[in-house]
């Protein structure tokens, strides 16, 4: 799903203002959303012009932020109120003392991004020994790993192969790795090759790649009306670009920009990915006798990032992190 664009960096010059200035809602009650450049998040903007926010009771103010680690750091901080990010992330970046809550999901990749291998290498168990190309540390790293981890394996069992998922995809088209993680259009590139197949992508996996809204707990306590205003305004959007999708595809082109600042090109990426309304949001949750695969992703995320050493928090679970008690 073309996710590099969600790590890329900008300015330096940004990112300190963001980072290291005043934090931007002190004593006002407008509320900052950092997000990256995607075509997940273009339904807030959807809320903000039709005045579905100002409507449920909440003053959004939206922000792109293309550096994870700055994003992030900022949410830790106070310095912004709301995270637009894909759920594995968090993890990583989650500070002892600081709790984070995922109080909505937005989007699931459903068979934008998967895996392309060579055609002997039937299942995801038989990527044992092979060459297996994918981006460290980004979502690619995350999704091989938790196919892995099903198929009782580990990133240890691979020859794995440090490239972004573009280059991965071409290194795979050239036959010079035996398999690689990628998104559109490296994806279908590579499983027509004469040599390749889709081994299995995201639209067999639900909720494993999802984007969710993150907030910490003190923002969800505080403005715990303002969170469930949120949620509202984020369904009435989806329930407009349902029924005036030009418009709506109109506006989030616009608001979103960059690389999706045509509304042609922003449908069209929008084809592997589900928008999540409160219906769908529900079944992701699941509740606490029957988690749903939300759970099982951060779970997944929490184990895997952990193995790499890459989370902080002792004793973190999926169940104290997801909080469906705004989606009511």
């Amino acid at each position: 799903m073309l996710k590099s664009f969600r790590h890329a960096w900008v300015a330096a010059a940004a990112f300190c203002a963001m980072a290291f200035g005043a934090p931007p809602h002190a004593g006002a009650e407008t509320l900052i959303l950092g997000h990256s450049t995607w075509v997940g998040y273009g339904p807030f903007y959807i809320a903000r012009e039709k005045g579905f926010f100002a409507e449920e009771g909440v003053d959004i103010e939206l922000q792109i932020m293309e550096n994870t680690p700055l994003k992030m750091g900022a949410l830790m901080a106070g310095q912004i109120d709301l995270v637009a990010s894909t759920a594995d992330e968090f993890p990583i970046y989650m500070k002892p003392g600081t709790p984070v809550r995922y109080i909505l999901a937005v989007d699931n990749s459903n068979g934008g991004d998967g895996v392309v291998a060579n055609k002997d290498i039937a299942t995801v168990a038989d990527l044992k020994g092979r060459t297996v190309a994918f981006e460290e540390g980004s979502v690619s790293q995350f999704f091989i790993n938790a196919l892995l981890l099903d198929a009782g394996l580990t990133q240890d069992d691979v020859d794995a192969v440090n490239m972004t998922a573009t280059d991965a995809g071409v290194a795979f088209a050239a036959g010079r790795v035996d398999a690689a993680v990628t998104w559109e259009p490296h994806l279908s590139q590579g499983a027509n090759t004469e040599h390749g197949h889709r081994l299995i992508d995201s639209s067999q996996t639900p909720g494993l790649i999802v984007d969710v809204v993150a907030v910490t707990e003190e923002t969800a306590t505080e403005h715990a009306d303002e969170m469930r205003a949120f949620v509202r305004a984020w369904q009435r959007a989806l329930d407009f670009l349902r029924t005036d999708p030009d418009e709506g595809f109109r506006i989030m082109a616009d608001g979103v920009g960059g690389w999706l600042s045509d509304p042609v090109e922003f449908e069209a990426v929008v084809t592997g990915i589900e928008y999540l309304d409160l219906d769908r949001n529900r079944e992701m949750y699941g509740t606490p006798e029957d988690p749903g695969p939300l759970h099982k992703t951060l779970s997944d995320a929490i184990t895997i990032w952990s193995g790499f050493g890459k989370v902080q928090v002792s004793g973190l679970t999926a169940t104290e992190v997801l909080d469906g008690s705004y989606l009511d």
